[in-house]
């Protein structure tokens, strides 16, 4: 009997919703998709930001409605430890010291909790409803360092809850180049189709991505996606 493939990549996952039934589902079912790991599970938010400091899994999927600390605080503590890890200095963080990358799972599309998540660094939201074999190609995608961004309801989120961050746009002096690449990021263009888009390389649109988080301060993609949109640089309707 061989073992798994030495070249596959396995993501690590811990499972939180106060759901008992949910979780159970849950962690079966993503447990027997290829490349996925289910490390362990927790039912509300202090005990997912304890056992995420234990088993360093490489995302969280999280709920947002649990008891004792929702989700929204979870995730913008586990994030908090990444500054802290980096030290005084700003260093990078040892790989042990890293935190997980967060996906929110809920009910809702439009639900109020989930904006904020992601304004507080969650990389993306996936439906509870959708096909297993969907949860789980975001929680691989998430991983790889890319965020799940679903624009039109990112639009109706952000139009009906705008947030305390719409203020950092226009703080930002982003240029030019920088806010037209964030337009595109906001149609949920990758890095090499925004390349390919402006017909530039590869390296400067990363460049360009890179600077426009650390202008606008944000967590990460789907963080300054949600400040386009409510700080009106993009519209309902935007195509790029």
């Amino acid at each position: 009997m061989t073992g798994p493939d030495a070249t596959e990549t396995v993501t690590t996952l811990l499972i939180a919703d106060d759901d008992e039934v949910t979780r159970t589902g849950l962690r079966m079912l993503l447990a027997a998709q290829p490349g996925i790991e289910v490390v362990g599970e927790a039912a509300d938010g202090v005990e997912v930001v304890e056992r995420a400091r234990r088993l360093r899994p490489d995302v969280v999927l999280m709920d947002v409605r649990m008891p004792r600390r929702n989700g929204i605080e979870a995730t913008r503590q586990l994030l908090a430890e990444r500054d802290e890890s980096a030290g005084p200095r700003g260093g990078i963080p040892s790989a042990s010291s890293v935190p997980p990358k967060v996906v929110v799972i809920t009910t809702f599309e439009n639900d109020d909790y989930v904006t904020a998540a992601l304004s507080a660094g969650a990389s993306g939201f996936v439906l509870k409803r959708l096909p297993v074999r969907q949860i789980a190609e975001a929680v691989r995608v998430v991983a790889a360092g890319e965020a799940i961004l679903f624009p039109a309801t990112l639009r109706r989120m952000v139009a009906a809850r705008p947030l305390d961050s719409a203020e950092a746009l226009p703080k930002a002096a982003l240029t030019g180049r920088e806010e037209e690449v964030l337009r595109l990021m906001a149609t949920g263009l990758s890095n090499p189709e925004i390349a390919e888009s402006l017909t530039v390389s590869l390296e400067t649109v990363k460049t360009h991505v890179g600077n426009v988080l650390t202008k606008l301060g944000a967590q990460n993609r789907t963080h300054a996606v949600v400040i386009a949109y409510e700080s009106g640089l993009v519209v309902p309707g935007f195509t790029g």
